[in-house]
């Protein structure tokens, strides 16, 4: 009782001082640390006692590129954050080169605060814009997730066509692209159609695992996914070294290509509804 009313007042008193410039804030509470821009959203969220793992459910979805390629030897992240991602693959996918690009600095000074690992042969935290990032650099990703987001929502570079462009002029030959989008943002078909001018009808969108967020997964290689059963079979096989619902991710993934290749099915801004 004691620890969940200090967890409170803590809640409380940030509530009270919270900053509405826009500045990374962190909450730090007896079981978890959330990293903030305002007082309302939450960026990140790290548990004390298993700082690796995965608690929101947005991040447990994008790792659903598993799914499509399992063993990526390179991870272009976009958008750091409290670093649950990265801290993830990290510890999960020991043969692969993890790159996170975050515009921000300041919440790049963070990074001891949520345990995230100093820069190695395997990690590294690149203070950039991600976009400009993926439109220079040499490196072909097998993986890009995109998780940039400012204080007012997802920067406008990061949702244009260009961005999907260079995104799949830089992918390996069968990279996948996850982009994670907010329920609440009514631009959410516009980023659709100008993903689909670069990957054609290889996207799926679906809903995110315990959460008001939307996954898009875009893909190079094959136009269409696997049958389900071959990909429910791939995630029993991955659930034996990740604790994550990819079976519930296959499902998801499989319905959201059905959503996101007919144009006529996509639901008006606001009102996505993909289960």
């Amino acid at each position: 009782m004691h620890a969940d009313r200090s967890s409170f007042e803590a809640y409380m008193k940030f509530l009270a001082e919270a900053a509405s410039d826009g500045a990374p804030q962190v909450l730090e509470t007896r079981h978890a640390l959330s990293l903030h821009f305002d007082a309302l959203a939450t960026q990140s969220l790290m548990s004390r006692k298993h700082p690796d793992k995965l608690v929101l459910g947005y991040t447990r979805t994008m790792m659903g590129f598993l799914l499509l390629h399992p063993t990526p030897a390179r991870i272009s992240m976009i958008g750091l954050g409290g670093g649950s991602l990265a801290k993830y693959c990290y510890r999960h996918l020991t043969n692969t080169k993890v790159v996170a690009i975050e515009i921000n600095p300041e919440v790049i000074a963070l990074r001891e605060q949520f345990q995230i690992p100093p820069d190695d042969e395997r990690l590294e935290v690149v203070c950039a814009d991600g976009a400009e990032y993926v439109a220079n650099q040499n490196a072909r990703p097998d993986v890009i997730l995109v998780d940039g987001f400012l204080a007012g929502g997802m920067p406008v570079q990061l949702g244009t066509a260009d961005f999907y462009a260079a995104c799949h002029a830089r992918l390996a030959d069968t990279g996948v692209l996850v982009a994670n989008f907010l329920e609440s943002d009514p631009d959410i078909p516009l980023y659709l159609e100008e993903a689909s001018t670069a990957f054609g009808q290889s996207m799926s969108l679906s809903l995110a695992e315990d959460s008001a967020n939307y996954t898009l997964f875009a893909w190079k290689g094959s136009p269409k996914l696997p049958a389900l059963n071959a990909l429910l079979a791939r995630a029993r096989i991955l659930e034996t070294a990740h604790a994550l619902n990819l079976t519930g991710a296959a499902r998801r993934l499989k319905r959201g290509e059905r959503i996101a290749s007919d144009r006529t099915s996509w639901p008006k801004p606001g009102r996505l509804q993909i289960r």
